[in-house]
């Protein structure tokens, strides 16, 4: 089990050091990594990968590393984490679930879903927005330190 952590966290810090080195825009990388978040967040079923893709396609400036390392992070096994918070997060927004009938099964899964969603486009646009201010601010840094030491090494 700690072999598997230690090697999943590896391929995480791989995956960004390669984003981080790319030649977009600190802001692009972070931009390109929330924006991925936030898609991998929503209950897209695996087609938010087919939506990556094409934007890949059509923009230039999404970092395609950065793109597709959310789904390193928002992993099938983070999933289901991700949904009981959005089902708890759109419960609260939403208030407590309505007492007695909701017109059968059909109304119970009615509000259940929309209790999913409501949380999940809330919490999805809350971690892309730390995803970028953290990406952003750990792509400038990693290019600040490569700089330095670049520096140093024209100075010796």
């Amino acid at each position: 089990m700690v072999r598997a952590l230690t090697a999943y966290r590896e391929r995480v810090r791989a995956e960004f050091e390669t984003a981080f080195a790319e030649d977009h825009t600190p802001h692009e990388v972070g931009a390109s990594f929330g924006l991925g978040v936030f898609l991998t967040t929503l209950p897209t079923f695996g087609l938010g990968l087919l939506v990556f893709v094409a934007l890949v396609a059509v923009f230039d400036r999404i970092s395609k590393v950065a793109i597709f390392a959310s789904v390193v992070v928002l992993n099938p096994l983070v999933k289901p984490l991700v949904y009981v918070g959005s089902y708890r997060i759109g419960s609260q927004v939403l208030g407590a679930e309505p007492a007695g009938s909701l017109d059968g099964t059909l109304g119970v899964a009615t509000d259940a879903t929309l209790r999913l969603l409501v949380g999940n486009v809330l919490l999805a646009v809350v971690l892309a927005a730390v995803g970028y201010v953290v990406v952003r601010r750990l792509t400038v840094t990693y290019r600040r330190r490569d700089l330095d030491v670049v520096e140093r090494l024209v100075d010796s």
